[in-house]
């Protein structure tokens, strides 16, 4: 029985290894995002067999052991806060689940992880590891800054290689934080007194050099691509942190996980739309991990994570007070400064765990015996044990693979966009709708691609081109469609409001997943009964949870122009210039409205400042078309009231609904307004 416990530990410890190596590494090209849905998948499977591996041991030794460390209280008390947000705030709980950053998949992930490196004895090989992946790493992104394969004839799926931020980390920001913590690390073993191995010498070296020559190259890249990494501001950060508090849920548990966005819009003001941020209506993420955990966690997660880093401090202390060594702080110091500096990430949190199990393991205390319980003579217990641990793992095993399996059949649907294949589009996208139904990205784009379904058939139908030879002998019969097209268009309509509305349900909260209904609404205006009101009633929810965005109003008024309600259009029109003063699409749609009205002196002067906010240079064409309205407008005035114009950026559009027309219009059941259930 010795041998198999030993060959089963020794399995287990090659297996941590092998994770720990292979994360930063790690990416399959079969998701629409290669790397973070691949290390988050990968963490979940790599500490299943973990947990398959530590039951087999179980299953030989019949013994539970618990050796307990200095990090394990907080390390869960931090894991609870994240299921009692996600419980309790978070709108839409399977998608939170899964949220690479926060969820509670990954971080059980890394949970696992750290119970299984804190019990590790020997930590030189850890360290070891981290030093070789990141020569990898480090390797990987010199080479692609020189762009090798630029020129080169790859295969689709390689294409990655052309671009040249890719790293393994999936940006060039979180391989800047995995190569500066390799750095740090190697630098307090350079520096540290300590008897060290040749490989361990040689490792760390070539680990501290190559990172930091990888550092220079990728932050080059990014300073020469000025806008290739977005952050978002600093004080919109803070106002979301404190706007929780406001609410008594909120203030003890957050906006929930995965509901970050759903915060900023509610936090956006004018300065925002000043900057040359504006058209991102939201960010997923504050801009520093100690604004964004009480944001979405609240009070009870801000202070687990207090606590946890409290506590690192003091016993970085301790070590560095054990041995001697002023440098062993480095890596502690520069995860707080990225976790201040910088948003939350996986890796971010990858290198919280190695930071707990190398800190809990190094230091020097005393040694409290491990809690053995003996199930050998307990076999009701044994037995009960054995079967709950495997019922877990499988259960945790099937829904982590469907989830992935999901997110293959989403990336499929995307590839048969690129083929141009529509059946191979609605097959795939309609199989990861089925697979996993709880991710809004999933539902929003199934509803697109219903949308352009029903148009392709009623574009189809309505071209005599495409006509059936006994039609086209009655000219009045071009436009008719069949019964049978009526009812596939129905269909399909149907199912993109489903589709949309879903992901309204899922999380009614983001502004986003209202644009999106708002739009299926507004294309179907011309060929569904009642979509009109609906699309009106969408848009105004997206306005009142994203109050500072002008394209809301923008499009909105464009619906109020449709319907001849040029007061309301023109309030509208007005009410996004106060929101984003140098929108040159804002005053160009005012100007419209101003015009039908027959308020020529306003619209005049609307178009004129749209002339005024545009380049005649960047904005050629639009500049052109707003000069020729200008001109057109000004016939209309008292030749004493024509003035002239001159300059910035935009496309100018009045926003109307689909051109496509069918009559008579298609009926669609009363489930399809937004209010419906």
């Amino acid at each position: 029985m010795e041998q198999e416990t030993s060959l089963l530990k020794s399995i287990k410890s090659t297996a941590l290894y092998v994770i720990i190596f292979l994360f930063p590494l790690f990416f399959l090209p079969f998701t629409q995002e290669y790397f973070l849905t691949g290390k988050v998948y990968f963490l979940l499977f790599g500490s299943l067999l973990l947990l398959v591996l530590a039951t087999l041991e179980f299953l030989v030794t019949k013994k539970f052991i618990w050796e307990k460390k200095p990090f394990d209280n907080t390390v869960i008390l931090f894991f609870i806060t994240i299921v009692l947000s996600t419980i309790i705030s978070s709108p839409n709980k399977i998608q939170a689940i899964l949220n690479p950053t926060l969820g509670i998949m990954p971080l059980f992930s890394f949970l696992i992880l750290y119970f299984f490196i804190s019990r590790e004895k020997n930590t030189t090989i850890k360290n070891a590891l981290v030093y070789l992946s990141s020569c990898v790493v480090a390797l990987v992104s010199i080479v692609i800054f020189f762009n090798p394969f630029k020129q080169a004839e790859l295969p689709v799926i390689f294409d990655f290689l052309k671009n040249p931020g890719f790293s393994p980390l999936g940006n060039s920001l979180d391989a800047i934080f995995f190569l500066g913590f390799a750095a740090v690390l190697a630098a307090s073993s350079i520096f540290s007194k300590t008897n060290k191995s040749q490989t361990e010498r040689i490792l760390s070296f070539g680990s501290f050099t190559l990172s930091l020559s990888a550092i220079g190259f990728l932050i080059f890249s990014l300073v020469k691509t000025k806008d290739a990494f977005i952050l978002p501001p600093f004080n919109l950060s803070w106002y979301g942190a404190v706007e929780t508090l406001k609410q008594p849920l909120t203030a003890l548990f957050g906006v929930g996980v995965d509901n970050y966005a759903s915060m900023f819009t509610r936090v956006k003001d004018t300065a925002y739309n000043a900057s040359n941020m504006w058209q991102i209506s939201a960010f997923n993420a504050s801009r520093s991990t100690f604004l964004h955990i009480p944001t979405e966690l609240g009070m009870f997660g801000a202070v687990a994570f207090g606590l946890l880093i409290l506590q690192i401090i003091r016993h970085g202390f301790a070590i560095q007070k054990q041995h001697g060594n002023k440098y062993v702080f480095l890596p502690i110091l520069f995860f707080l400064i990225i976790t201040l500096l910088f948003p939350p990430s996986l890796t971010v949190f990858f290198l919280l765990f190695l930071i707990l199990s190398g800190v809990g393991t190094h230091e020097k205390h005393e040694e409290t015996a491990a809690f053995t319980l003996d199930t050998g003579k307990i076999l009701p217990l044994y037995g009960s044990f054995i079967i709950i641990s495997l019922l877990f793992i499988g259960a945790l095993g099937y829904l982590g693979g469907r989830s992935y399996a999901a997110e293959v059949y989403f990336k499929r649907s995307l590839d048969g966009f690129a083929k141009n294949n529509a059946k191979y589009v609605y097959e795939n996208m309609r199989m990861a709708v089925i697979t996993n139904p709880f991710i809004e990205r999933f539902r929003s784009n199934f509803s697109q691609t219903n949308l352009l379904l029903a148009n392709n058939i009623a574009a189809k139908a309505a071209d005599p081109a495409n006509a059936s030879a006994d039609k086209q002998t009655d000219s009045t019969n071009t436009n008719t469609l069949s019964d049978q097209d009526r009812q596939t268009i129905s269909q399909a309509l149907q199912a993109a409001i489903e589709e949309a509305k879903a992901a309204v349900t899922l999380n009614p909260q983001k502004a986003v997943n209202w644009e999106n209904l708002a739009n299926i609404y507004r294309n179907i205006m011309n060929v569904a009964q009642g979509a009109d009101s609906w699309t009106i009633s969408a848009y105004q929810r997206a306005i009142i949870l994203d109050p500072q965005n002008p394209s809301h109003r923008v499009n909105l008024g464009g619906i109020m122009l449709s319907f001849k309600n040029y007061d309301e259009a023109a309030k509208l029109f007005e009410q996004a210039i106060a929101i984003k003063p140098d929108w040159p699409n804002a005053y160009y749609n005012l100007g419209w409205a101003a015009y039908q009205k027959k308020d020529y002196q306003k619209a005049a002067q609307a178009m004129q400042s749209t002339v005024s906010l545009l380049d005649p240079k960047k904005d050629e064409a639009d500049y052109k078309k707003a000069m020729a309205d200008l001109e057109e407008f000004k016939k209309m005035l008292p030749e004493e009231e024509a003035t002239e114009a001159a300059t910035t950026p935009s496309k100018l559009s009045v926003p109307t609904p689909s051109s496509l027309e069918i009559e008579p219009k298609i009926k669609l059941p009363n489930e399809a307004s937004p209010e419906a259930k």
